[in-house]
């Protein structure tokens, strides 16, 4: 075994790595970039190197830094994680001329694989379904359009290195496929320095469904079950869940034999997954094959009792597979949900900034659940534009599906982030979705179900009793804790008033106390609208989570001050609330409403970004739909296009300039 490797890798993966190798009693060395000086990762290893600038490019895409570091930390393994070099077969051939064991498949594996074009040729040749299209480079638009239409709308444009959902374009008809073949290779081109694409027919209504496979030196290869990865937005996985809730065991076996063939095909070595598109019939076709550690590979861990991680190393060790195909057993049910740093209020875009709070809920059993967080980060830390947006992976299991759902919504609910725009609020909402809850899945669910763009959801009449309640709750322990101390210089009578007025957005609630107890454990008897509910709460002011018991309803919700009052997120919903004496509420009636401003004539940077280009000229004519900028953040191009008829007054930033969110790029008449 080995007594020291070195991780070439930051963030929530790296730690991921160091804890299975702490277990194992191999020591670890961390690189960091000049963004990641007080990273976690860093202060979790054993070790650490610095090897370059806070860009990627600079620090941890430059292999001979890696291979430097090994050297003068006497690392005999390198555990790549996922992303930057773990599949780049010019690594892997440099690290064995230099006698160091890189921790994953042999570079064959990876140059059969790691290329969608070549991959789909192997798949072919391994006689495993493939979804029909054109195996050739794309050379131009005109050759993009002919190809699209001989194949047949829709179809895919998509890079031929790399993954992640950069390089990735849907087409409708021919002038999408225009700018998507623009947009892809232009994606492709900066995140993976291969610009190459192809096209391949659209399978509608799809399901992403992936096998794990795992296969040593010997010989052996065997499957894990499978993950749903449907719930994707732009074709970044957000949510996945093993197993699917849509296979049966037939087509799992068959997607499962077929993705070892292929492993088999090109003498896999190592963890790895095989991606498939499922359609409504399960007919399902090879998408490509990850020859690395997937992100989402916890939930399969969680469902098999297997650590990839672990059997990643023995494997590169040379060990044999300790198991066999019929030693692996599916038990129970896992999601996992990616949190992203973005702003799912403006439509996902990134976001950057300091965490001034993250405090993510326990981890370990809770009930018949357990909770796991893999995570990268902790209060205080900085999250730059130079890398991917994800923070944390939050995954619960339980013995079935429903169970494990019920225990993600209360897991986010409790899960408190400030300092960034997060996805959290989304995520809630995904959990109490009814067709999420159905299982009625595909990779266009956010586009269908959200096609406007996400806003927090809507409280019903029942959700508004309880959110009024829990106003008025909080503010009573919060008043009785400042009588408690006012005491001490005044006497004051403890006796709380009975009628009182919520305030929830422009709506008033009336409450009658018909039993009030504002001392811990706080118990109330509320009267709204002529329901009864009683409360009960050991929650203390200050604190973030409000934690309490409505009737027979457990409730977690995170509760914040605001300008006179707090906001409470709960399942998805954001409301501002006010407790108040029928008094201030009449008068507060009264109050007159401020407008937002008027910025309709402005284009704002949405998100902390750099300009790739800017499309139009002060004067111009522009319709809507027309592409006004192209800004570049976290390695993903947004366009900004035109949402009406205008004509442009002035052009305020440059192709390469640097812009905090809300800048304005442009002005109209």
């Amino acid at each position: 075994m080995f007594k020291k490797i070195l991780i070439a890798n930051r963030g929530e993966i790296a730690c991921r790595v160091i804890k299975t190798a702490r277990r194992m009693g191999i020591a670890t060395v961390a690189v960091f970039s000049d963004a990641d000086s007080d990273a976690l990762h860093v202060e979790m290893a054993d070790e650490a190197v610095h090897i370059g600038p806070s860009a990627a490019a600079e620090s941890y895409l430059v292999a001979e830094k890696i291979i430097t570091a090994c050297k003068e930390t006497g690392a005999e393994a390198v555990h790549p994680g996922y992303g930057f070099l773990s599949e780049r077969a010019s690594f892997c051939e440099a690290l064995e001329r230099e006698g160091i064991v890189f921790i994953g498949p042999k570079p064959g594996a990876i140059v059969a694989m790691g290329d969608k074009i070549e991959s789909k040729k192997f798949a072919e040749a391994a006689k495993v379904n493939t979804v029909p299209g054109s195996l050739d480079v794309i050379q131009d638009t005109v050759h993009a359009e002919r190809i699209a239409s001989e194949i047949g709308y829709p179809v895919m444009i998509k890079a031929s290195a790399g993954g992640g959902g950069k390089g990735m374009r849907i087409a409708w008809n021919a002038a999408e496929v225009r700018d998507g073949f623009e947009r892809a290779r232009s994606e492709a081109r900066n995140s993976f320095g291969d610009d190459r694409v192809f096209i391949e027919k659209f399978i509608v209504e799809p399901r992403h469904i992936e096998i794990q496979v795992l296969a040593d030196a010997h010989g052996n290869c065997l499957y894990l079950g499978e993950r749903e990865c449907s719930i994707q937005r732009r074709n970044q996985k957000i949510v996945e869940e093993a197993p699917s809730p849509f296979l049966d065991e037939a087509t799992r076996r068959a997607m499962g034999e077929q993705a070892v063939a292929l492993a088999k095909a090109v003498d896999y070595q190592s963890a790895g997954t095989v991606e498939f598109i499922v359609d409504k019939d399960r007919n399902f076709y090879f998408l490509e094959m990850n020859t690395r550690l997937q992100v989402e590979h916890p939930v399969t861990e969680m469902i098999t009792g297997i650590d990839l991680v672990e059997e990643m190393i023995r494997i590169a060790c040379g060990e044999k597979l300790a198991l066999g195909q019929a030693d692996i057993e599916l038990k129970g049910w896992a999601i996992e949900s990616r949190l992203y740093a973005e702003d799912p209020y403006r439509n996902f875009l990134p976001s950057t900034g300091r965490l001034t709070r993250y405090r993510p809920p326990a981890v370990g059993p809770v009930d018949k659940a357990i909770i796991r967080n893999d995570t990268g980060v902790v209060e205080g830390a900085e999250i730059s534009m130079f890398y991917d947006p994800m923070v944390a992976k939050l995954c619960t299991w339980a013995p079935t599906r429903e169970e494990a759902i019920d225990a993600m919504a209360d897991a986010l609910d409790t899960f408190v982030v400030d300092g960034i725009a997060h996805n959290i609020p989304f995520l809630s909402a995904l959990m109490q979705h009814p067709r999420w809850r159905e299982g009625r899945l595909s990779t266009g669910f956010i586009a269908e179900e959200f096609p406007d763009g996400f806003q927090p959801v809507i409280p019903d009449e029942s959700d508004l009793d309880i959110l009024a309640a829990i106003t008025l709750a909080a503010e009573l322990v919060r008043k009785q804790r400042l009588d408690h101390f006012a005491d001490r210089l005044r006497p004051h009578s403890g006796k709380i008033s009975p009628l009182w007025e919520v305030r929830i957005g422009q709506r008033y609630f009336e409450i009658v106390l018909e039993e009030a107890n504002a001392k811990p454990p706080a118990t109330f008897v509320m009267n709204i609208g002529g329901k009864s509910m009683t409360l009960r709460s050991d929650g203390k002011p200050g604190e973030m989570i409000w934690s309490g018991q409505i009737g027979e309803r457990h409730i977690n919700a995170q509760i914040r001050p605001v300008l006179n009052g707090v906001r409470i997120d709960w399942k998805g919903m954001s409301v501002v609330s006010r407790a108040m004496s029928p008094r201030v509420a009449e008068l507060d009636r009264l109050m007159p409403m401020k407008a937002p401003p008027d910025t309709s004539k402005l284009l704002l940077c949405p998100m902390p970004g750099l300009v790739v280009s800017i499309n139009v000229e002060a004067g111009q004519e522009v319709k809507v739909g027309e592409t006004l900028a192209v800004v570049e953040a976290m390695k993903m191009e947004n366009v900004l296009r035109a949402e009406r008829d205008l004509i442009i007054s002035a052009i305020n930033a440059g192709k390469g300039d640097s812009l905090a969110v809300d800048a304005v790029i442009m002005e109209f008449e």
